[in-house]
């Protein structure tokens, strides 16, 4: 079963304002779903994202030791 969470959850899970989480859905940077007049997250596709937007720093991406 999918873990679906709210608003204040993904805030608390990313550390960031609520406020964040509403801009970046009007932004389109984040989807979720709308249950009963409250967006909900696949927390898994959250941790998906999260990963895709990973960079490496500078010296691994030339393939320097760190």
């Amino acid at each position: 079963m999918k873990r679906l969470i709210d608003v204040d959850e993904l805030a608390d899970y990313l550390r960031l304002k609520k406020q964040t989480i509403y801009n970046w859905l009007h932004q389109g940077k984040i989807s979720g779903i709308k249950v009963g007049g409250v967006w909900r997250f696949d927390r898994r596709e959250v941790d998906i994202w999260l990963k895709s937007k990973r960079r490496l720093c500078k010296e691994m991406k030339s393939g320097e030791k760190v």
